[in-house]
């Protein structure tokens, strides 16, 4: 760890932690990463894009700046014939982050997520799990992370593996569930007793990432802070999921086939939602609050406002007094232009 920077459990201990993800989805809209296999080649292929995009979120408010290894395991890298840049790759993605997180205090996250090749009933797939976790963590600790996520775990097996790589490596471990499915694991475990089992065996922070967005991830995570004694994380998907379409994946609009993951924006929630999504999981008990896929920095800093913060991009926060058409000072001819527009059809 870097000198002067406040440790995650020291962070943890003395307030909320605000962390930042979705760097796939974001630099997949910027035209950088292909949807599809999600593979974060960008690391690599355009490290000016993974830098600012870093930096974007640390001026946001972003407390954790995640080394962009998502996806970068030996499976997925061979599947796009990558496979010799597997170590490369994720060394670059530790050194990128720790570059930007030296600007402003942060800290520097290791990631792993699920693999697609866990199978609970194959111990031969476990064995090429934790291979495949050994590996990646272990260049990421040898380039200097200060604690490791692993996330979107389908499986609390393949989840404990993890747990375990990462605490056999001396790092703190915040690991965390993809409630895809409407209330367990693809292994029959409860989400939150799956989460306590977590935090039986030693992670510093447990909770979920991904899939659900704030509406239905809500009441699953106040059930996850009455279990656990250990911190609990929050990162949600920015879309409007609801009862009957609890997660991304399930969101469904007429005239399309199918709108995960590529036609999500008419489902998107707008930076006030984000807000309010930030300050309700700080009142039930939330000590880790982010966001996944789809998240941009606007919608970071308008958490990280709602929390009381102050951050470098609040310079540029909206102030739509001054507004041209809809402020205070707007003239009288803006006003009746505003008039003609809401009376328009």
């Amino acid at each position: 760890m870097s000198p002067g920077v406040v440790s995650l459990e020291k962070r943890l201990a003395s307030g909320l932690v605000l962390g930042a993800e979705g760097y796939v989805f974001e630099l997949e809209r910027r035209g950088y990463i292909k949807a599809g296999p999600y593979v974060p080649e960008a690391v690599l292929d355009f490290p000016g894009a993974v830098r600012e995009l870093h930096r974007e979120f640390l001026r946001a408010g972003a407390e954790v700046m995640v080394a962009l290894t998502y996806y970068a395991h030996r499976e997925k890298l061979r599947h796009v014939g990558r496979e010799d840049d597997l170590e490369a790759m994720n060394r670059a993605a530790v050194r990128l982050a720790r570059e930007v997180a030296a600007e402003g205090g942060a800290l520097v996250a290791g990631n792993v997520c699920n693999t697609w090749v866990y199978d609970p009933d194959d111990r031969a797939t476990h064995d090429a799990v934790r291979a495949q976790y050994t590996e990646q963590l272990g260049w990421a600790a040898d380039e200097g992370v200060d604690f490791v996520i692993s996330e979107t775990n389908d499986y609390l097996g393949e989840a404990l593996i993890a747990l375990e790589v990462i605490q056999g490596l001396g790092l703190p471990a915040m690991v965390t569930l993809a409630s895809t499915q409407p209330d367990r694991t693809r292994d029959g475990h409860d989400y939150v007793e799956a989460c306590r089992i977590l935090a039986e065996h030693g992670a510093t922070v447990v909770g979920l990432n991904c899939d659900r967005g704030p509406a239905t991830m809500l009441p699953v995570l106040a059930r996850i802070r009455d279990a656990v004694s250990c911190a609990v994380a929050a990162q949600p998907v920015p879309y409007r999921t609801t009862e009957a379409m609890p997660t991304m994946q399930s969101l469904r609009a007429e005239g399309l086939d199918r709108v995960f993951p590529l036609a999500l924006e008419s489902f998107s929630c707008n930076r006030f939602e984000m807000a309010a999504f930030a300050a309700s999981a700080r009142d039930v008990g939330v000590n880790y609050i982010g966001i996944c896929c789809g998240g941009a920095p606007h919608h970071v800093r308008a958490m990280a406002e709602a929390l009381g913060r102050e951050v470098p991009a609040g310079k540029y926060s909206p102030v739509m007094d001054l507004h041209p058409i809809i402020g205070s000072g707007r003239s009288i001819t803006d006003s009746d232009v505003l008039t003609a527009w809401n009376v328009a059809g």
